[in-house]
Formats: C-alpha cells, sequence, structure tokens
C-alpha cells in the first residue's frame, strides 16, 4: 500500500505522530509513506511535540508547493490520501476545487480518481461554512473523520486516546493492526 499523509499547520500533531507512528509498526503492509507538510504544519509539531517529523525509509517528504510530486497526478499508483489534521482552509480549498498546493491538488487528485480520501478536521466549533465545505468533500466521496476520540475502551493515557481515531483511520484504509478495541468483544 502507498499512503499519502497531509499534515497541515492545524494544531492536533499528535494525531499525525500517532498514525505515522502505527504505520511504521505495520511497515510489511506499507510499500510507501509519502508526507506533505506545510511550513505552518512542521512550527506547529515542533511547538506541540518539541520534535522534529521522523525520518524512516518508508517515509519521504515533499514540499507543499512540490507539483514534480509523483501523486499530483491520477496516473501515479497511490491508494490512499490522509489528511491529518485538517484545517478548515485546507478543507474549504479542497471542497472548492482550488489546488494552489501539493495538498490541494493530491485531494483533488484522489476524488477525481475515486481513491480513498480521508479528512481528518481538528478545528472546532464548526461554522456553517466549514459544515458546508464538510458536506461537499463527503458528497464528492470523501471520508470525513473528526479527531473525535471515544472513551468507551477506557483509554488510560493521552496516546490510548489518540489512538481510537488512529484505529478508525487503519480501519478506513484496510490495514490490520493489533490490540485494537472492538465493541461487543
Amino acid at each position: 500500500m502507498k499512503i499519502v499523509i497531509a499534515i497541515t499547520g492545524a494544531s492536533g500533531s499528535i494525531y499525525a505522530e500517532d498514525l505515522i507512528e502505527r504505520l511504521i509498526s505495520v511497515e510489511h503492509q506499507i510499500d510507501q509513506i509519502a508526507i506533505i507538510r506545510s511550513k505552518n504544519a512542521e512550527l506547529v509539531w515542533e511547538h506541540e511535540l518539541g520534535t522534529k517529523l521522523p525520518k524512516h525509509s518508508k517515509i519521504k517528504y515533499f514540499e507543499k508547493n512540490d507539483f514534480m510530486a509523483p501523486f499530483a497526478s491520477g496516473s501515479a499508483i497511490f491508494d490512499c490520501m490522509i489528511i491529518l489534521p485538517a484545517s478548515m482552509g485546507t478543507i474549504g480549498r479542497v471542497a472548492n476545487g482550488i489546488s494552489d498546493d501539493l495538498i490541494s491538488r493530491t485531494a483533488d487528485v484522489f476524488l477525481k480518481e475515486e481513491k480513498k480520501l480521508i479528512v481528518c478536521p481538528r478545528e472546532m466549533p464548526f461554522s456553517q461554512i466549514h459544515l458546508k465545505n464538510l458536506l461537499r468533500l463527503q458528497q464528492a466521496g470523501a471520508t470525513i473523520l473528526p479527531t473525535s476520540p471515544s472513551f468507551y475502551s477506557n483509554p488510560k493515557s493521552i496516546k490510548q486516546l489518540i489512538g481510537t481515531v488512529t484505529n478508525r483511520i487503519f480501519d478506513h484504509i484496510n490495514l490490520k493492526q493489533n490490540n485494537t478495541f472492538r465493541w461487543g468483544e
């Protein structure tokens, strides 16, 4: 599986960090992890987590203005794109077909090619404009997966709480994972 992760400047870098760590832990299921990040995403990541973005042999980073990235074209074979955390500015641009950077262009490609696009909004509250943009994306084929953790698994740490969101992302991209809480099991 080849995955594109777009990290925007919205708060919530911990979600992207957890997703990347989980993807690396199942690297036998992954061929490539392509990460697009904005400058603000890097700044927010460092501010919230106190670290730099991770390095790994499966990860390749792309600048948000690199339109030569393979997944900027529908002819590239990538399986899914996850925007996490997704700022409302990014959501607005994607929902309205404004492909002014690699994040919005790639999302546009995934929608037009009917490939899996998962959008994880982190901001709140939602205005009417935000809700209309999210609905527009869902109607265009995107999965809207808010960063709203669940509590029925009785998470004991922030890491476990964050994992309730990234577990759902794994489910939506059909990756096998261990130690996942399932209701009724």
